[in-house]
């Protein structure tokens, strides 16, 4: 298995490329975000291991291109001991998995057979239906052409929903993944987002995409209405 691996600092990139190679691992290395993207695109790997602090192109940088390019290689991002909105970034530009610095050998070693194991089914990073659009990364809704300014609260809602496309989704669920399962305001509270959502993102363009599904909940059609 080819493993490219994007590190800076020279001699954590070294050993983790003799460690790998030990574990028989075919192994490349780049020691900036250029030269990572760069061989990322034009060479054949079977995952991608990314450090987020880069010169030259951050790793942020680097996964948004590979996503963008259709790039579906399992990346493992690596990042600071406390960057947890580090993770919570890169994980939404498309990486698939990650360790904190500094990691374990061992473990590095496990999560890429994993990753590998599942390989590399297309992972889009913008959710679809139609023409609406919402790019979790850039916290940005389109229908169209159109930019649609949403509230947090409001884009919580619509990812949830989105992201269960034709499925019944529950006042129960949304209020559980979007507020919290300890929730104890009124449950109208979903119906009232809903409205917001149905006045922002349908009634302009002439949609109905959010249907009520009477007793049950709401479904967000595949269509986008």
């Amino acid at each position: 298995m080819r493993v490219l691996v994007v590190e800076d600092e020279r001699t954590l990139a070294a050993a983790v490329a003799r460690g790998l190679g030990t574990e028989g691992f075919a192994v490349d290395v780049a020691h900036d975000g250029v030269d990572g993207l760069h061989r990322a695109e034009h060479e054949d790997y079977d995952a991608v291991v990314l450090d987020i602090m880069l010169p030259g192109l951050s790793g942020y940088e680097v996964l948004r291109r590979l996503r963008a390019g259709k790039v579906w290689a399992p990346v493992l991002v690596l990042t600071a001991k406390d960057g947890e909105y580090d993770i919570a970034d890169a994980l939404d530009l498309g990486a698939d998995d990650y360790l904190t610095k500094p990691f374990s050998f061992v473990v590095l070693v496990a999560r890429l057979r994993a990753l590998l194991r599942r390989g590399a089914p297309e992972r889009p990073t913008r959710l679809r239906t139609g023409d609406l659009v919402l790019d979790p990364a850039a916290r940005r809704v389109f229908r169209g052409e159109t930019e649609v300014k949403l509230t947090a609260r409001e884009f919580s809602v619509l990812e949830y929903l989105m992201r269960r496309l034709d499925e019944v989704v529950s006042k129960t669920d949304l209020l559980t993944h979007v507020w919290d399962e300890h929730f104890d305001g009124d449950p109208n509270i979903v119906e009232v987002y809903v409205g917001y959502l149905r006045r922002k993102l349908d009634a302009p363009f002439g949609r109905r995409s959010i249907e009520t599904v009477r007793g049950s909940g709401y479904r967000l059609h595949a269509s986008g209405g």
